[in-house]
């Protein structure tokens, strides 16, 4: 109710521009839906919308042109779809139970794969659709053959790995560690 009450104030006067800072914060998906059907037709009403949010899926279904920020500096600025193609790269998943015969015949093409799960491969070597030739060329029995398009939040992450201060991998994570242990002792010396 309140992101909706801010968004009906935020219209008074008729502005051309509307900047809302996490609109989708506690919604239900009902409240949800609503915001992102009212950012889109408030754009194609000609006005210009802004949205900061650290939803990324949810921007990725929302927002037609993304502008990411990092330590204060643009770090990108386009389509979606441009945004993600430009920190990521595609893979291809591949299901055999001749994956390891698959795996060979892809090497003998230069076409590098990897394992990720008893007989299934993936690959950001090539196209499902050569896959799915050489398998065929091969004989190849296939029960999976998928393109993976990497998503906004994946983009995300690449694109501001540089500008990010703090981090969840175990370094950073020990390092909290480190400081809390630090902390502890001179915290109880002191009370």
């Amino acid at each position: 109710m309140g992101q909706r009450l801010g968004i009906a104030a935020a219209l008074l006067g008729d502005p051309g521009v509307l900047l809302f800072d996490e609109p989708v914060n506690g919604l239900d998906p009902e409240g949800v839906k609503w915001v992102r059907e009212t950012c889109r037709r408030l754009a194609g009403e000609g006005r210009t919308v802004f949205i900061s949010s650290h939803l990324m899926s949810e921007m990725a279904q929302t927002a037609d042109h993304l502008l990411v920020i990092g330590r204060g500096r643009i770090l990108t600025a386009g389509p979606v779809d441009d945004v993600i193609a430009s920190a990521t790269t595609d893979r291809v998943r591949v299901a055999s139970p001749q994956a390891t015969q698959l795996a060979e015949l892809m090497a003998s093409r230069n076409l590098a794969a990897r394992p990720v799960a008893p007989n299934v491969l993936e690959t950001t070597a090539t196209t499902a659709a050569t896959i799915g030739e050489l398998a065929a060329q091969g004989g190849i029995v296939l029960h999976e053959l998928t393109t993976i398009h990497a998503s906004l939040e994946e983009a995300y992450m690449t694109l501001t790995s540089d500008s990010v201060e703090y981090r969840a991998d175990p370094t950073s994570q020990n390092q909290v560690q480190q400081a809390v242990q630090q902390a502890v002792p001179r915290a109880s010396a002191r009370g």
